[in-house]
């Protein structure tokens, strides 16, 4: 049963009609779910899991990971009740009262011979065997410290002097401990931080070595880089947990990083509202997809901050549409939990590290609620941002060179396009590609995993077919150039290897012109070895009953689907190309797509036979995408009106290329200067 709120306020919030009683409704709708499935008080936070071969534990006899999933489920779903126990004190949830459960359940947790303890960090070390490893529960102390904090009054000072103890011996083995040297360190940080805050002692050296460390992976416009990528970790980890650690700790002891974290907060501010779309929707993009709309608790991060910036009006509409997004549809849960997936459940997008009790870390978008009800948050009425401005054939783009980010927002169908760089993922990586790899990502059209056909077809990816070695290779390595004369320039590598030369790899040198509905793609081979086949596919689409329609106009050819996705809104899309292409065709699928059980994707094909042979250089092709069952325009199926090449025999091997729309835009694409400015 999807999530209804009963309490709407369409004055206050024109948008979504959501007001903060909606958020606690929704908060509480989670709640009952999760304990439905917990038979006694004394029991914990153990979810059904419909999933079984990738996520952990991973077998019966695996005590420690059944431990890590103990501390992982109380934690997380923490994040939710935390708030409501302190709005609401006497809250109960199937028969069980909230403060009660998790006061219970965190002294269990941390206690050292409980049947449900976590495991203290030294015992923890000491059964591994393995004195550098780091632990999962050292995650999850993070998440417990937060809650802890949120709910002060009704929990934390309710524990006894000796309670108390317990719990942060507990917690100072895990703040000293190792961590993962990337967002990790913030969860050690807010460990000592709050520890800190509550009399005990701390090693100040190990807290400013993560918070220098933490400064520095800074990136430009708010974005943080973590590890090799950059992804929703940048907005639900640094730009949460930092200015939480300004305000337990940094803004007293260590002010000079505190102004930094805040001026960064800010500056993603500027711009992070036109990430989502028109209804607020979050993209599916980079790991940990399972976590959803936590992505919008960037904005509660940075209200917490003694200078903020943000939109209070554009936030709170962004963060109830995102919610909306997952908590209006029939597949979110699973046994009343949140799937194992982005809408349902979607085996491709899981990881390893993840349990049943993963996606409780959306409970960060349910942080906003320790905003009291007088908050600007809450009483400032909904705007759209850049919607609200935009025109109905307007796209306005947004270009990030530090993180590598650009996204373009479209008037005329209200999605929001993310293009990636600096992406490096190993090239047995298919699940680091699907996240990261794919040209565009679209917050409408979660992106389709594979892979198709025996491999030969991916969704919105490039892929090389070697005929000579029979072997099928993606782009795994995304290098940067950034964008010129409204031309975005990016170059992507098959199958690149390190230990290679990179004139052994084979490339594709990439340029993406945004038009209303999509991007076209003006696109080069940079190609060493010929005799290959190459397929590009569009955005999946799901098939719940599609209509195919074929189209030609001269030499370009374009097929258009149309249908319904899983909750019956309309979805059209349309692929097109021009040069370099020699057919375009349609692929079936089942079980590779987010949104719908089945899914249908338009590809378009062409080989290259002749080794240093000169056959054509240039592939373009385009994509577009609206959600409407009105047929798409002539001129937006074929929009280009002339290409005009500089080399005479009009293959593209050198020299600018220039595309003129029928709109009477004209767009230049050069790739001469790359070299120079390539970046990971």
């Amino acid at each position: 049963m999807v999530f209804q709120p009963e309490t709407l306020d369409f004055e206050r919030s024109p948008y979504t009609g959501l007001v903060r009683e909606s958020w606690i409704e929704a908060g509480e709708y989670l709640l009952k779910g999760i304990f439905g499935n917990i038979k006694s008080f004394d029991d914990p936070v153990v979810m059904p899991r419909k999933e079984t071969k990738v996520t952990y534990p991973h077998s019966a006899d695996a005590i420690w990971e059944q431990k890590a999933e103990y501390f992982e489920g109380l934690a997380r779903s923490f994040f939710i009740a935390a708030p409501l126990i302190h709005d609401n004190p006497g809250l109960t949830v199937c028969g069980y009262s909230m403060r009660d459960y998790y006061k219970n359940q965190v002294l269990r947790i941390c206690a050292k011979d409980d049947p449900y303890s976590a495991g203290r960090y030294e015992e923890m070390q000491e059964r591994s065997g393995d004195y550098l490893r780091c632990f999962q529960q050292t995650v999850e102390t993070c998440a417990l410290v937060i809650c802890l904090w949120l709910c002060k009054p009704e929990i934390w000072d309710a524990y006894t002097k000796e309670e108390k103890d317990i719990i942060a011996d507990f917690l100072t083995g895990y703040a000293n401990g190792n961590t993962v040297p990337q967002n990790w360190r913030l969860f050690n940080m807010l460990d000592m931080a709050f520890l800190h805050m509550e009399g005990y002692p701390i090693k100040k050296e190990i807290m400013l070595e993560h918070a220098q460390a933490i400064l520095h992976y800074y990136a430009g416009d708010g974005w943080y880089r973590d590890g090799q990528s950059f992804d929703y970790y940048s907005c639900w980890a640094f730009n949460v947990y930092a200015p939480l650690w300004n305000l337990w700790y940094g803004y007293e002891n260590a002010p000079w990083l505190a102004e930094k974290f805040e001026e960064y907060s800010n500056r993603l501010m500027e711009t992070y509202g036109d990430f989502f779309d028109r209804d607020g929707f979050t993209n599916m993009w980079g790991r940990s997809n399972i976590y959803r709309n936590a992505a919008t608790s960037a904005f509660d991060g940075n209200m917490m901050l003694k200078k903020w910036t943000a939109d209070p009006g554009l936030s709170r509409r962004i963060c109830s549409g995102s919610l909306m997004q997952f908590l209006g549809r029939e597949d979110f849960l699973y046994k009343g939990v949140p799937t194992l997936g982005f809408y349902g459940q979607f085996t491709p997008l899981v990881q390893g590290y993840s349990c049943a009790e993963s996606p409780f870390w959306l409970g960060k978008a349910f942080l906003c609620l320790h905003l009291p009800k007088e908050h600007p948050f809450w009483t400032a009425k909904e705007n759209n941002g850049t919607w609200e401005r935009l025109g109905e054939k307007e796209t306005k783009v947004t270009v990030l060179d530090g993180p590598a980010l650009c996204f373009s927002n479209h008037g005329a169908n209200g999605e929001t396009i993310l293009r990636t760089g600096k992406v490096v993922k190993a090239a047995s990586d298919v699940h680091g590609m699907w996240n990261y790899s794919k040209l565009c990502f679209n917050t409408k059209y979660p992106w389709e995993a594979g892979p198709l056909a025996n491999g030969s077809v991916e969704s919105q990816q490039y892929v090389l077919h070697d005929l000579d070695q029979d072997s099928y290779e993606p782009c795994n390595v995304t290098f940067w150039h950034g964008q010129r004369e409204e031309v975005l320039y990016r170059r992507q590598f098959f199958n690149y290897r390190l230990e290679t030369e990179t004139h052994w790899n084979q490339a594709m040198n990439l340029a993406d012109i945004v038009v209303p509905c999509g991007v076209l793609r003006v696109d080069k081979l940079r190609l060493f070895k010929q005799n290959v086949e190459l397929t590009l596919g569009a955005y999946g689409f799901p098939d719940n009953g599609t209509q195919v329609i074929e189209k030609k106009e001269g030499n370009a050819r374009a097929i258009v689907l149309k249908g319904k996705d899983f909750t019956g809104r309309d979805r059209q899309l349309a692929m097109t190309v021009y040069d370099g292409w020699e057919e375009i065709s349609l692929l079936h699928s089942e079980g590779t797509n987010p949104d719908s059980e089945r899914s249908v994707v338009v590809y378009a094909k062409t080989a290259r036979k002749k080794h240093y042979g000169n056959e054509a250089h240039i592939l373009i092709s385009q994509v577009i995408t609206k959600e409407s069952a009105e047929d798409f325009s002539d001129d937006e199926i074929f929009p280009i009106r002339s290409v005009t090449y500089t080399d005479p025999e009009g293959q593209g091997s050198y020299g600018p290329v220039t595309v003129l729309l029928k709109d009477g835009a004209q767009r230049v694409v050069d790739f001469s200067g790359m070299e120079g400015r390539l970046c990971l």
